[in-house]
């Protein structure tokens, strides 16, 4: 399937762009929409590698510049969203603004211009908490780990029944979605909203469940930004990257390409019609958030990480998933392998420091 026309929401940024130019580069026709917000972007102008399409600065609530946009597209790929674990509880206004009503005005766009198929950037936020086993219940979900355990060292979530050791197993996407943060409730709510919207139309939605996703053009300085983000741009100042709990969290960290690939492929295969499909877009290998730290440092050539305790409000101990529902249905597989990945890293291009407020 070549020559698609594809309208990219937030199609300047981090995984926007790096889709923009992956599909352009397998023949089909991107358009980019961005109001290049101050926290992925470093000021008003749009980034270079952007030269390439045609984009237009402006905002996924506009159903007035939405509706110039859409007739003639044939998919939609929406990247637009605040993202990240945010500040407190006063981002929640700023997150269902853009993330939720965002969506919403843009699926109604849809509708009214009769675009029927959706690529959705998810995130694997959606599960809280991973899956696990226990010797003596079997496959579950443990609750919400205490304040005082975490402060007192005790990071693995216990066995809710019997208190005993849990066993970290991979998520499927058919686990049940336990948002634990605003962001994280912000997603859930999209996919609710894209899977509505596709019952009510017959349309179809592939729902991209990002895993931790790093590479060149994160945003550096933020603190909406992801672990890798924050890491390098400690690295940058000369500062040993600064490692919550005892680094030994499990997480699945997935480069760019291979999420801008998901994209690509996601647009060129039929979703089942009239219902939301989700797939997760991992690489398949898990590593801990003190790997990642320590072989930032190593390839960056700075101060070894500092494993400092204590964990943010909403983390999670594990969450790593199941890759065979992508390669089955879409033929994805990543291909950038966690070492080549977190090497490049260190000298990857990354966006100027970003502003918040």
């Amino acid at each position: 399937m070549r020559n698609v026309r594809i309208l990219i929401t937030g199609g300047a940024g981090f995984v926007g762009s790096h889709v923009a130019d992956l599909l352009a580069d397998r023949g089909h026709r991107p358009t980019l929409v961005d109001n290049l917000l101050p926290e992925a972007h470093g000021g008003p102008q749009a980034p270079p590698w952007c030269r390439r399409h045609e984009l237009v600065v402006g905002d996924v609530r506009d159903a007035d510049l939405l509706a110039a946009l859409l007739p003639g597209v044939d998919v939609v790929c929406h990247q637009a969203a605040v993202v990240g674990h945010g500040l407190d509880p006063s981002d929640a206004p700023r997150y269902t603004l853009h993330n939720d009503h965002g969506t919403a005005v843009l699926l109604a766009a849809m509708h009214a211009a009769g675009v029927r198929r959706l690529v959705l950037a998810s995130s694997m936020v959606v599960y809280g908490e991973g899956r696990y086993r226990c010797a003596a219940h079997g496959v579950l979900r443990p609750d919400p780990r205490r304040t005082e355990d975490v402060a007192a060292g005790r990071y693995e979530p216990p066995c809710p029944e019997c208190g005993g050791a849990l066993q970290p197993l991979l998520v499927p996407e058919d686990a049940p979605l336990e948002p634990r943060s605003v962001y994280a409730a912000t997603k859930v709510a999209q996919e609710h909203l894209a899977a509505a919207w596709a019952r009510q139309t017959g349309g179809a939605v592939w729902a991209l469940r990002y895993h931790n996703v790093y590479g060149p053009r994160m945003p550096r300085d933020t603190p909406y930004a992801g672990v890798a983000s924050l890491f390098r741009s400690a690295l940058r100042r000369g500062e040993a990257p600064t490692v919550l709990e005892d680094g030994r969290q499990r997480r699945d960290f997935v480069h760019v390409r291979d999420v801008a690939l998901a994209n690509a492929l996601a647009v060129e295969t039929e979703p089942p019609a009239g219902g939301l499909t989700a797939v997760n877009v991992c690489s398949g290998e898990p590593h801990t958030v003190g790997e990642l730290a320590a072989e930032l440092a190593r390839a960056h050539g700075g101060p070894a990480p500092k494993v400092v305790g204590g964990a943010r409000p909403g983390d999670v101990r594990h969450i790593v998933a199941d890759p065979e529902r992508a390669r089955r249905l879409l033929g994805f597989r990543a291909t950038v392998a966690f070492a080549e990945g977190v090497a490049a890293l260190a000298t990857d291009p990354m966006r100027d420091p970003a502003t918040v407020g």
